[in-house]
């Protein structure tokens, strides 16, 4: 009976593979580096440009946060940031504009559900994890710190 079922996965994994195409990883590695790299070109950009206007310091900071995250969830509003998620895969995700991206994306999805129980309710689906984990791992290492201070 085992002999059975391990012949009858491997059949089943040969017809999956059979209609999915092989991952060319070198190619996605490629377009997620270069994707990543020019978004955090563009921060790096508006971060010379707001300190020749003269900001400095954590307004400067958040300035460009702030730019980068509007620009992630204007793009998700205008469909774009789909395309280049498509394309560059993690290289979109992981600049702060994956995150602005993936509290836009559920709340243009949900809205049609009403303001509280669909856009409201469903924003934090893809991000509320990620703020979760990373306020109580934040909390986590400040406290640490706190006792090591005594």
């Amino acid at each position: 009976m085992t002999k059975q079922k391990t012949k009858g996965n491997r059949n089943y994994i040969e017809y999956v593979n059979s209609f999915d195409p092989p991952t060319q990883h070198f190619k996605t590695c490629f377009r997620a580096f270069m994707v990543g790299g020019f978004i955090c070109t563009i921060g790096q950009f508006l971060r010379y440009m707001l300190e020749f206007a003269g900001m400095a310091g954590d307004e400067l900071a958040g300035t460009v946060s702030v730019i980068l995250i509007f620009i992630g969830t204007l793009l998700t509003g205008l469909g774009v940031y789909d395309r280049i998620g498509k394309n560059a895969g993690a290289g979109s995700i992981v600049p702060i504009t994956g995150f602005a991206n993936s509290v836009a994306s559920p709340a243009i999805e949900f809205k049609t559900e009403g303001y509280v129980y669909g856009m409201a309710a469903k924003m934090f689906i893809v991000a509320g994890p990620i703020i979760v984990f990373g306020v109580s791992a934040g909390a986590a290492v400040g406290l640490i710190y706190w006792l090591m201070a005594l």
